[in-house]
């Protein structure tokens, strides 16, 4: 049985309406969506369409630019399209650009009413990015916080839900402290915990620091929103040119969020090309005036990784705690991916040169297959340079694995217990050992169906 990516999310549709209202609302799952220019309505309306086809709540609507007629015709577009399709939206303010809230708030207050504005227990949802270190001219951020941006809204009669990032606040982690320090939150998000560091070396994500948040909240009577991506990788300019590692970061992710459960979960992200993370539809229109970004992610297709994706947003929202329940909606989904350049390749004419943290890469093709709770006896067959590189058994639920790569041409096959093709993907690119073009980390992320 073969299913394509879109019949296979529109499964995850039909089944995620069986969670319930409830535990919708407790179990919110976002995708954090950079407020780019667009051609028109009709990519606001596919992407729309497609994150509620993903089972996903809302876009976090990360918003750069609040007056230019790029970005307001953008925001436009987008709640217009919620607004028919029954979707949500909610803004985060992205405090690394912004000054204050004085700057973002006529916006704020222009959107938090509509139909199609993500609201909790009643409330309309906002969240940030950084900001934990700003007090605009206040004795502390907290103060800062509470008088330009709460009580302002009080006035009017606003009492927004606030979930900020505030991993620039100063200390290492969401600690019992830090909710002592920032009363003004209704809960945090964090960030920087979706990937590991550059510093740690070849190593896989924790989510350490996620408990630490998630305790600390619950004791706070706040709530935590954790994230989770498949990559990060940048290659832009001098002091914007690093590589966090993929890898197998997804499918660990999913499984630490199945362990934890937190309150709200924010994938990073439907569509920002810059850093490589996004798993929705990344249109030309952003990156037109930016051929650094366009030079290694345009016609970079990474909407395979959604056929991972939606049987997780199901499963979380169910209560489920283990990978072997992430079972797929059909007979299989899965994806793979790869870099396309190998991690110790010198690229010599590349004026920036190499990303940082490029030696904490694999050369390996990564795994994800999703199998129903009844599977028995498929394997995976991994072809990589002309060559089977790798057999692997399988059991019911999320399969996740890496094999090493050759250069050349790369293949994924699953097999039925007696060596019949159920599905299968053949990557675009071949894999390369060196270039004469861009250092490009960027993941070839192919559907296995």
């Amino acid at each position: 049985m073969r299913l394509s990516v879109i019949a296979t999310i529109a499964l995850a549709g039909t089944l995620s309406t069986l969670v319930g209202q409830v535990s919708a609302e407790l179990k919110g799952v976002f995708a954090h969506y950079l407020v780019g220019s667009l051609g028109g309505s009709d990519e606001a309306v596919k992407d729309v369409q497609d994150a509620k086809q993903l089972g996903l709540d809302a876009f976090a609507l990360n918003v750069q630019e609040v007056s230019a007629s790029w970005a307001t015709d953008a925001i436009q577009l987008l709640f217009s399209a919620a607004e028919s399709n029954g979707f949500k939206l909610f803004f985060s303010f992205d405090m690394a650009v912004l000054d204050q809230p004085s700057t973002f708030l006529p916006l704020f207050r222009q959107y938090q009413s509509s139909s199609a504005y993500y609201r909790h227990d009643g409330r309309p949802f906002v969240s940030t990015f950084n900001g934990g270190a700003k007090s605009f001219g206040a004795g502390s951020p907290n103060q800062g916080w509470q008088t330009q941006f709460k009580d302002a809204l009080a006035a009017d009669g606003i009492s927004p839900f606030f979930v900020p990032d505030f991993d620039d606040y100063g200390g290492a982690e969401y600690d019992a402290a830090f909710f002592n320090n920032y009363p003004v939150v209704d809960g945090v998000m964090g960030w920087e915990s979706a990937w590991p560091q550059v510093s740690e070396g070849v190593a896989n994500v924790s989510s350490a620091k996620d408990q630490t948040a998630l305790t600390n909240a619950h004791a706070a009577g706040k709530v935590y929103m954790m994230p989770i991506s498949p990559v990060q990788f940048k290659h832009i300019e001098p002091g914007q040119n690093w590589y966090r590692r993929g890898e197998l970061n997804l499918p660990l992710r999913i499984g630490q969020v199945l362990a934890l459960q937190p309150d709200f979960v924010e994938i990073l992200t439907w569509n920002d090309a810059g850093e490589s993370h996004y798993v929705g539809n990344s249109w030309p229109e952003p990156i037109a005036n930016a051929p650094a970004i366009r030079a290694y992610a345009e016609g970079v297709d990474h909407t395979a990784w959604q056929a991972v994706l939606a049987p997780f947003v199901v499963a979380y929202k169910a209560g489920k705690t283990s990978v072997r329940d992430v079972t797929s909606f059909g007979a299989f989904a899965g994806a793979f991916w790869y870099h396309a350049l190998l991690k110790d390749a010198a690229c010599a004419r590349d004026g920036l040169g190499r990303p940082e943290g490029a030696q904490n890469a694999q050369d390996v093709i990564n795994i994800a297959m999703l199998l129903p709770a009844d599977s028995d006896g498929a394997t995976l067959r991994v072809i990589s340079g002309g060559s089977v590189v790798a057999t692997l058994g399988t059991v019911p639920g999320l399969n996740y694995a890496d094999v090493p790569i050759r250069t050349g041409a790369q293949r994924v096959e699953l097999l039925d217990r007696n060596g019949n093709i159920l599905g299968a993907g053949s990557g675009s690119r071949d894999v390369v050992a060196d270039t004469d073009g861009v250092c490009n980390f960027n993941y070839q992320v192919v559907h296995i169906a």
